[in-house]
């Protein structure tokens, strides 16, 4: 008896028994022929509203707690040390110079846009050694925009003077941190030069008074070609280095050319106030050397000593 039984390939009669083999391993849909409904594909289920409710209430609970987290950082810059995230390099510089009479730049265009937050400023400064034109350029800053102005004393200073500790003047009843366009704080702490800090998250300070001012006066949208930018430049350099740092025979030089050059124009970069005017003006103060200076340097000095900013500083010096 066999153990399990074989079809057999040939029939009695001796033909081939046929199987049945199919054509491929899988079929698929004939992309040459028109699809039928049946290949249609299945019609879009509608969104329930409750879910479109929710994803709203979600949105807008984000939306509250980025605002929250915008001012939290905001008041983080008193305690630990902000950087700055602007490069002035970026400066698009063109022919045309606008006036300072005119309305102030986009600061989101100027800083970046930071969603429901309010920009800071933070300044590290040595009370032994005040950078004036920091101060000058704040109450500049403050007749184009709205402005939360702070000053504080770090532990590393045991005593400042009372004009440095009210050198923003008195402060009246502050509104909503919301309302304002800019935030600038000054802290007296021992430094060996000037630090300003933009943001806490990313980038390096900017270290040093001219560098500075060169940021601050950036936030007035002003539009220099390449040539004015570099007498710019170079007079506040001068004006650091030589004029408030240098030798006597170094200031003497400075103030010589800086006669010669006011013999030409108004102020020392062209027709209008630049940057360059008021760190030079301020280091003039500062060395004591404005009773000394020629005639034309004398008489923009004065031009200066008009503008009421220059005139608020002043008052520090007594």
């Amino acid at each position: 008896m066999p153990m399990y039984k074989v079809r057999p390939l040939h029939r009695a009669g001796g033909g081939v028994l046929a199987e049945h083999l199919p054509t491929c391993m899988y079929r698929l849909p004939n992309l040459h022929r028109q699809p039928s409904p049946a290949d249609s594909p299945p019609p879009q289920e509608e969104v329930d509203p409750s879910l479109q409710a929710l994803e709203s209430r979600q949105e807008e609970i984000l939306k509250r707690l980025y605002e929250l987290k915008s001012a939290v950082d905001g008041l983080s810059k008193m305690i630990q040390t902000p950087d700055a995230d602007f490069d002035v390099t970026n400066i698009i510089q063109t022919v045309e110079c606008s006036p300072l009479t005119t309305n102030g730049a986009d600061l989101d265009l100027m800083l970046g846009k930071d969603y429901g937050a309010l920009k800071d400023i933070v300044i590290n400064a040595n009370p032994s050694l005040p950078p004036l034109s920091l101060l000058v350029l704040h109450s500049l800053l403050c007749e184009r925009y709205k402005i939360l102005s702070a000053v504080h004393t770090h532990s590393s200073v045991r005593t400042v003077p009372e004009n440095l500790l009210k050198c923003f003047g008195e402060q009246m009843k502050k509104q909503p941190r919301h309302e304002y366009q800019l935030g600038f704080t000054l802290i007296w702490k021992d430094v060996p030069k000037p630090q300003m800090k933009f943001s806490i998250q990313t980038m390096c300070p900017i270290e040093g008074e001219g560098n500075i001012a060169r940021f601050l006066f950036s936030l007035f949208g002003q539009k220099y070609n390449a040539v004015t930018a570099t007498l710019i430049d170079s007079w506040v350099d001068t004006a650091i280095f030589q004029l408030k740092e240098g030798s006597s025979k170094e200031k003497g030089a400075v103030l010589r050319s800086m006669n010669a050059a006011l013999g030409k124009t108004s102020w020392l970069v062209g027709n209008e106030l630049t940057v360059a005017d008021v760190v030079a003006w301020c280091a003039l103060q500062q060395t004591g050397g404005a009773n000394a200076a020629p005639a034309n340097v004398q008489k923009w000095m004065k031009s200066c000593e008009n503008l009421a900013p220059f005139t608020s500083v002043m008052k520090l010096l007594k």
